[in-house]
């Protein structure tokens, strides 16, 4: 399939742009941060989305949704990544509505998928319980009780846990931690008894949460797929992220290299435009070429989505990878450039830096990418 968007994609990257731009600017941003926005995003903002279609980007049309795609989704992510929108468009309109659509049940996803579209329920995806990604590290215990069963233990790193209304949570029915199977997903009221949610104010001005699960109950009906045997959907789930999150570091990458180019064309020293001397040149050309091929790479995952979701694990983790060193790279060579201001509250190359370096640990970095690639690959 060829690496390109079609003429509707087009269209919709366009209109992203032009809306981003106008509502959702990095000054947005700065003003959630200055304010210490206890949500971490606007709720006005959210609603409008759900008025144009995105949130419910991934749900289909009998349900209330535009249905346009994993492509569709990582193309308002990468926008989302240039202007640095803070939403829940990745853990509610790309991650909860990728659960339910391929694994829920009937009853859940007609509960549930119009909610969403319409932007009128915040979700979260509850998984780590240390500091680095690790889905089959999972020691949450889901205790059988009754026709039910009772989660017990912590998550942290659950972006958007604080606001969610919903948490979709990977729990231990069966077996040891570090073992894929024996993980079971449950869609877990937020509000519910023995739930505590502790808010975690993350470096790049967006919000986290720490949930605390002590004892909670819930009952079959709030399964995600086949009891323990989880672990295949949550990384589905998880793959579809890390493509959102690689079109969303992609965004940033080339927001960021934007704004650099055009600093060295401005910018004086010795009596000529910086961007004349050589080696800045080279370093530009270099990052330049890195950010195509991520371009290229995220391109390729999410059409695997589209095309084979059981089949994009490879391409996913690929993308997810490369998006998060070059994107990091984008962010310091942006900083360097710009030479002392770049360090400054002034400019805004360091909100940049500052959010791919979290979104690049989110679900895993570049060196657990490749372990994970080698294991899929059978090395």
């Amino acid at each position: 399939m060829p690496l390109i968007l079609t003429e509707e994609q087009e269209m919709l990257k366009e209109s992203a742009q032009r809306f981003l731009d106008e509502k959702a600017p990095v000054a947005a941003l700065r003003k959630l941060r200055d304010e210490r926005s206890e949500e971490g995003f606007s709720r006005a903002l959210w609603k409008e989305m759900g008025e144009m279609g995105w949130a419910g980007i991934l749900v289909d049309e009998a349900h209330g949704g535009s249905g346009f795609g994993f492509v569709g989704a990582g193309v308002l992510a990468e926008e989302m990544g240039r202007t640095l929108t803070a939403s829940p468009f990745l853990s509610t309109s790309i991650l909860a509505a990728t659960a339910l659509n391929k694994f829920a049940g009937d009853a859940m996803k007609a509960e549930y998928l119009p909610k969403i579209a319409a932007a009128d329920l915040v979700m979260a995806l509850a998984v780590d319980e240390g500091r680095k990604h690790g889905p089959a590290n999972t020691a949450m215990k889901a205790e059988k009780s009754g026709n039910g069963f009772r989660l017990s233990g912590s998550k942290t790193f659950v972006a958007d846990g604080h606001v969610a209304d919903r948490i979709i949570v990977a729990a231990r029915t069966a077996g040891a931690p570090g073992e894929e199977a024996g993980l079971s997903l449950f869609l877990v009221d937020a509000k519910a008894k023995g739930i505590a949610r502790t808010r975690t104010i993350m470096v790049d001005s967006r919000n986290a949460a720490r949930v605390d699960f002590d004892n909670v109950a819930v009952t079959g009906e709030d399964l995600i797929g086949e009891i323990d045997n989880g672990h295949m959907a949550l990384e589905g789930v998880l793959s579809a992220g890390r493509a959102g999150l690689a079109a969303e570091l992609s965004g940033s990458a080339q927001q960021a290299f934007e704004m650099t180019t055009t600093y060295l064309k401005e910018r004086t020293q010795f009596g000529k435009v910086i961007g004349s001397f050589q080696a800045l040149q080279h370093r530009a050309a270099h990052l330049y070429c890195e950010i195509e091929l991520v371009k290229s790479v995220t391109l390729k995952a999410l059409q695997d989505l589209d095309i084979a979701f059981g089949m994009a694990a490879v391409t996913c983790a690929l993308a997810k990878a490369k998006a998060g060193e070059v994107a990091k790279l984008a962010s310091q060579e942006a900083v360097q450039m710009h030479g002392g201001i770049g360090m400054t509250d002034e400019y805004d190359i360091g909100l940049y830096m500052k959010r791919i370096r979290v979104a690049q640990e989110m679900f895993g970095d570049s060196a657990y990418h490749a372990d994970r690639i080698a294991r899929l690959r059978g090395y």
